[in-house]
Parts: C-alpha cells; sequence; structure tokens
C-alpha cells in the first residue's frame, strides 16, 4: 500500500514538473528570450519601406536582415548587394524620418544613421550592412 502511494507521489510530481517546463518554455518563446523589455518594433498604422543591401562577402546576410525586419515589421522592399566593401553597418534616412531609421539601427544592432534625403526614391530606408554586422541566433525548436 505504501509502494503504490509512493508511486502516485512520483507520478503527479513528474506530470506536474513537465507542465511547468512546457509553460515556461511557451512564455520565454513569447516574450522575446525573457529579457523582460519589449522588443522594437515599427510604429502602427506606418509603412516604412526599407531596402536592405549586403556590402560583404557573406552570402545571405541581405535575406537574414530582411526576415529580421519583417517580423519587427519593417516593409522591405528591395534587397540586393554593393560592391564596395563596408566594415560597419550605415542606415540611410531618405524620408527626413530620423526615429525611422533610429528604429531600424536599433532593431540591426549596431549600425551608423546618417541623413541623405532623396524626395525621388520610393524608399524611406536604406541599410548597407557591413562585415561586423552579425544577424542574431535562429532558436531551435526541435
Amino acid at each position: 500500500m505504501k509502494r503504490a502511494r509512493l508511486i502516485v507521489v512520483a507520478l503527479i510530481a513528474v506530470v506536474l514538473l513537465s507542465a511547468g517546463a512546457v509553460v515556461g518554455a511557451r512564455r520565454h518563446r513569447t516574450s522575446g528570450g525573457g529579457s523582460g523589455r519589449p522588443e522594437l518594433r515599427a510604429p502602427d498604422s506606418v509603412r516604412i519601406r526599407v531596402q536592405v543591401l549586403n556590402s560583404t562577402k557573406t552570402r545571405g546576410l541581405a535575406r537574414r536582415a530582411t526576415m529580421l525586419l519583417r517580423d519587427r515589421g519593417f516593409d522591405v522592399v528591395e534587397t540586393g548587394t554593393v560592391g564596395d566593401a563596408r566594415d560597419s553597418s550605415v542606415v540611410l534616412d531618405l524620408s527626413g524620418h530620423p526615429e525611422w531609421a533610429n528604429r531600424v539601427a536599433k532593431v540591426l544592432g549596431s549600425a551608423r544613421v546618417e541623413s541623405r534625403p532623396d524626395s525621388s526614391r520610393y524608399l524611406d530606408i536604406s541599410v548597407i550592412l557591413g562585415s561586423s554586422w552579425r544577424p542574431p541566433a535562429v532558436p531551435f525548436y526541435p
């Protein structure tokens, strides 16, 4: 009788621990890594058109930056490569909205912001990725 009660208590403990682990993993996944601060996103009800250019020899860097920016609500309308290699990333404000350029720079991590107003283009922001930019780690969900 004592042995059966011990087995039942052990099974209940295992089920509760498993449920706690699942809830904790889901909470960690939806909170942006558990950092406690909200992730930086594009402003609501504003369409910010972004161009992402890769100036490195690393293939796929513009695609990774595009996925990151789109996940954060920015409208990446063009990607490509640039022939001149750069060490650091630059975010160009083409539309006269420096706060938008600063948001993009903060999402990318370390990027310099420059203002180059250009009314003839349909873009708001242009990003030129340098070799120092590292894409965020992709979470592994088995």
